[in-house]
């Protein structure tokens, strides 16, 4: 455990947001060696099939973890103000939540695949390779979700450091069954997707041993699994918004991407390899945006105010400008790093297209969702259901619809992100500086 109540307000920060940082970075690492392995070994429509999985996974992966951010708010909350009764209910309710979910998840994702695929106007070539990806992976769901319900509850009791090493240790089986599934015994697509299904189910089977061992208020006892109504309503008022943010967020990308793939598989291997870079950009803003939460929601529950305000201003700062920094680097070497996933020359240039056209915007990417962090982490969950969903939904979605019909080129594409990158910033700062959020906290429970 670690009260972020305590103790140097930027330390505090650092020291969770730096375990996330690192584990994602692992968890990027390990997707791109999927990329790197099936382009390299099966070829470029093998290749489109993987890369281009992202928005789809996250459109299904996505509300389920939104769900449990709710959660972490909750027990984070509940931590902050010494309630440690209700900080074990919330932990018990949440796990037993994610076993549901999880198998709900595997369910729809194992038979909508094909239709979602088809919406998505995957090329017929690509097609075969995609739901026998798909499929594979959605037979993990369980696990998914099994693991961003523990880890969360971890993250909300300040402890980022366990989640991290269950994903060093996930990220180094994946690796290793790519190289035996898709090299050695030349499984392909579907070699990929099981050593990702593998190495998910280790990650989550050590954080759920995990919570059933240690000292506090969130260990986990097998007999008291169970839902408590209250709690979980609670949770999911404050998760829900976050869900449906991520699948409004999702259907606007997949919406993006079949315009990619609109530009046949050659545009869908080389976007699909920026966006393997680009998660990178991801990392220091799922980081802070992850310990902003935390921190807040603490504080908030400890009442706490000024700490509150201090620790939001720390964390915007090192996410938009650790983000910035690395949207230059990629700027700049974007045409060698690209190299990584394939050397065929149109492969290339629609990956350094998409980068030339974004990487300069990243700052406006990491100050939305660090925006984002604060308010989930004082409970204001709709706020940026409601941003992201008109920026990042509808307003992306008729630009899109638009400007692809009078300009038909994919860069037209590219700039549905900045520009609405752009527009939920604007929103998001006018709310901060305008409402009075933190303290319309003052006299509330969880």
């Amino acid at each position: 455990m670690n009260d972020m109540t305590e103790g140097k307000i930027s330390k505090n920060i650092v020291l969770f947001a730096l375990p996330v940082f690192l584990g994602q970075l692992l968890q990027q690492l390990y997707n791109i060696v999927d990329s790197i392995v099936v382009g390299r070994v099966v070829g470029s429509e093998a290749l489109a099939a993987v890369s281009s999985s992202g928005s789809l996974i996250f459109l299904m992966v996505g509300f389920v973890q939104g769900l449990f951010i709710g959660a972490g708010v909750i027990i984070g909350k509940r931590f902050g103000a010494k309630d440690y009764e209700k900080v074990r209910i919330a932990v018990h309710t949440a796990v037993a939540f994610a076993f549901i979910a999880g198998i709900i998840l595997s369910i729809i994702g194992i038979f909508t695949t094909p239709t979602l695929l088809r919406l998505m106007k995957t090329p017929d070539e690509v097609m075969p390779s995609s739901v026998a990806y798909f499929r594979v992976y959605f037979f993990g769901g369980l696990f998914i979700v099994m693991y961003n319900a523990c880890c969360g509850v971890f993250q909300a009791m300040g402890d980022s450091r366990h989640p991290l090493y269950y994903l060093m240790a996930s990220a180094g089986t994946n690796i290793i069954l790519d190289l035996i599934f898709v090299a050695g015994f030349k499984l392909g697509v579907q070699g990929a997707a099981t050593a990702t299904v593998i190495s998910q189910f280790l990650a989550a089977s050590l954080a759920f041993f995990k919570l059933t061992r240690v000292n506090g208020a969130h260990r986990l006892s097998i007999k008291d699994i169970k839902i408590a109504p209250d709690t979980l309503k609670q949770e999911l008022s404050l998760g829900l918004p976050t869900g449906v943010q991520n699948s409004v967020i999702a259907i606007a990308n997949v919406i993006v991407q079949s315009n990619i793939n609109a530009f046949g598989d050659i545009a869908m291997a080389g976007c699909g390899s920026y966006f393997k870079l680009e998660g990178f950009a991801f990392l220091p803003i799922t980081a802070f945006s992850a310990a902003l939460t935390n921190f807040i929601s603490q504080n908030l529950g400890a009442k706490k105010f000024d700490r509150v305000k201090i620790g939001a201003r720390f964390g915007i700062f090192m996410g938009v400008g650790i983000a910035e920094v690395i949207g230059v680097l990629f700027y700049i070497f974007s045409p060698v790093l690209l190299t990584m996933f394939s050397d065929e020359p149109d492969v290339l240039a629609y990956g350094i297209s998409q980068a030339r056209t974004e990487t300069l915007f990243y700052f406006l990417l990491a100050l939305s969702h660090c925006m984002a962090g604060i308010l989930r982490g004082a409970g204001k969950t709709k706020v940026p259901m409601f941003v992201m969903l008109a920026c990042w939904c509808l307003i992306r979605i008729t630009y899109i619809t638009v400007a692809v019909r009078l300009f038909p080129v994919i860069t037209t594409v590219f700039k549905a992100y900045p520009l609405t990158w752009s527009l939920s910033s604007i929103l998001f700062v006018i709310y901060y500086f305008k409402a009075d959020w933190i303290h319309s906290f003052e006299g509330k429970t969880a």
